[in-house]
């Protein structure tokens, strides 16, 4: 019987040897080492060293520099007042119109005499009448014509009379209403011919020759502003001006939870706008910083504003951003090492921690550039 006539009578023969194939197939597959490949691919990352990435940087100085606080608030005038009638009547005259610049004691507003005259001529007449009496009893008293009681009596209607008197004079007086001190006058509130009562209003009266900038600043600075610490005020105009810190609120603001500081400043020539948006400068203290771009600065992790530094074994340190003085030059930060290595090219791909290589110091760096552009354009 040939092999071909025994598959066809005996199918079952082929299947058998499939399996024993499949089976020693599979055998000798699982002796072949299976971790081989592994191995020599971690055998091959481990001889592959580690790339150091390069960096830029720039190696200076720390340098003596004023710490400024900077507190954002605005110009007011030192003195506001409300004029209000102290006495009633007709206005009849004006003598200063609204946004006038007066001295102290100018004319506002005159109300007219009515009655005010006369009776101050009755009251001094009064006056003179007690006086007499008074002085006739004096000298019977001293007779002894008069008791005692008489002569308290009389005394006091003369010092009633005196009353009176003094009243006629006020209400005279009163009828006009003139500058408190030097100022200028913001609102006027009456025209010829309106008539006021006693407390009705007049105008507001500002004191703007001296100016108070309004700020706050927060908790954690509180301590370092105190009344007559001098310091500079920008206005929003672009004057800048001098100053001397008047006021600092004992109690933090319970919403803001910061302190109301006054900075007064002199505006006799009138020159300072109030009511605008100003930044106030005061120095609170000589620190060691080092003056950087704003370019170079960056964030960490946690979202903290610092910069980027190497440190003695070559691995990159982050430190916060202490700004103690901003300018148009650039913004100088405390904290950091003496002499800094400072990162100029490639903060942003390090890490804290990481090993890099420093490329030589960079003499191109963004302050560099900046310093070099401005210089071109003053040429």
């Amino acid at each position: 019987m040939n092999i071909r006539e025994t598959l066809r009578t005996r199918p079952w023969l082929i299947a058998v040897a499939i399996v024993i194939a499949v089976s020693l197939w599979m055998v000798t597959g699982t002796e072949r080492p299976q971790s081989a490949p592994a191995e020599d691919a971690t055998e091959r990352a481990a001889a592959r060293p580690e790339a150091v990435p390069v960096v830029q940087t720039r190696r200076q100085a720390a340098e003596p520099v004023t710490r400024t606080l900077s507190i954002y608030g605005r110009t007011a005038p030192s003195r506001t007042v409300e004029l209000k009638a102290e006495t009633s009547g007709r206005v009849v005259a004006v003598g200063a119109e609204r946004g006038a610049r007066i001295d102290e004691g100018v004319l506002i507003v005159r109300l007219d005499d009515r009655d005010r005259a006369a009776r101050l001529s009755e009251a001094k007449a009064v006056v003179r009448q007690r006086e007499v009496e008074y002085q006739g009893q004096l000298r019977l008293k001293q007779e002894g014509y008069v008791s005692d009681t008489m002569l308290a009596e009389t005394e006091a209607q003369l010092e009633a009379a005196r009353t009176e008197l003094r009243r006629a004079e006020l209400d005279l007086q009163y009828r006009e209403i003139r500058a408190p001190f030097a100022g200028a006058l913001q609102e006027r509130a009456v025209e010829v011919g309106d008539y006021v009562s006693e407390g009705d209003p007049i105008g507001t009266f500002v004191d703007e020759r001296t100016l108070v900038v309004v700020g706050a600043v927060a908790e954690q600075h509180a301590s370092e502003v105190h009344e007559g610490l001098r310091g500079q005020a920008r206005l929003a105009t672009g004057q800048v001006v001098a100053g001397t810190v008047r006021y600092v609120a004992p109690v933090a603001d319970q919403a803001t939870r910061t302190f109301t500081v006054e900075l007064e400043v002199d505006n006799a020539a009138g020159r300072l706008p109030a009511g605008v948006t100003t930044q106030i400068e005061l120095p609170t203290g000589t620190v060691l910083a080092h003056r950087v771009s704003p370019a170079l600065l960056t964030l960490d992790d946690r979202g903290e504003l610092g910069i980027k530094v190497v440190n003695a074994e070559g691995r990159v340190e982050f430190h916060g951003a202490d700004v103690a003085r901003s300018s148009a030059d650039g913004v100088w930060l405390a904290g950091l090492p003496d002499p800094a290595e400072i990162i100029t090219v490639g903060q942003g791909f390090v890490a804290p921690g990481r090993l890099v290589q420093v490329q030589g110091d960079s003499s191109d760096t963004a302050l560099a550039q900046q310093e070099r552009g401005r210089a071109e354009r003053l040429q």
